[in-house]
């Protein structure tokens, strides 16, 4: 623990702080592991661009946890350590795909993202010129879920124009 790095954080429980990261820990290795699946069972018209996008999510995702596993321990906490409770402290929960159809998983993906953006969000408000370590983490970290949003929100409504476009032509 970096006791006097520590001591610059005002107005804040250290260990508030830490439950919080720890629920941030569990929702982004449940997201790594969704994006993962999701990339390997992805089925339905411009599926490649689905799996490329989605396996890129799960890397950032794995990044974040070891962004936010990295700060619990420099405050002096210890990550969850055993999967089961990534359950149990998720904010955003976890999303088992039941369609495997590339608009249906794209879409439960956006909203993943929506519920990240919201919770980091929220974990910005807490740390803004109170801990601004955490803070330049989770900044960081909300600007990566922006830009996951956009990402999927785009190939979504790529993949629906086209198929719209499809039908008419069709008919």
């Amino acid at each position: 623990m970096a006791k006097f790095g520590n001591s610059i954080i005002r107005g804040l429980e250290i260990r508030d702080i830490i439950t919080a990261l720890n629920r941030a820990y569990a929702d982004e290795w449940l997201a790594h592991y969704q994006y993962f699946i999701e990339a390997k069972v992805v089925k339905g018209i411009m599926k490649d661009a689905a799996i490329v996008e989605l396996t890129q999510h799960a890397a950032d995702e794995l990044r974040h946890a070891t962004m936010v596993a990295d700060r619990i321990i420099q405050l002096g906490g210890t990550p969850l350590l055993n999967p089961k409770e990534w359950f149990t402290h998720t904010n955003c929960g976890y999303g088992e795909p039941e369609e495997f159809d590339v608009v249906r998983i794209l879409r439960d993906s956006i909203k993943g993202e929506q519920c990240a953006i919201s919770i980091y969000s929220q974990l910005v408000d807490m740390t803004r010129d109170k801990d601004i370590v955490t803070y330049d983490i989770v900044s960081q970290i909300l600007a990566d879920e922006v830009g996951h949003e956009e990402d999927l929100q785009a190939l979504h409504d790529d993949i629906t124009e086209f198929i719209a476009d499809l039908k008419k032509s069709l008919n």
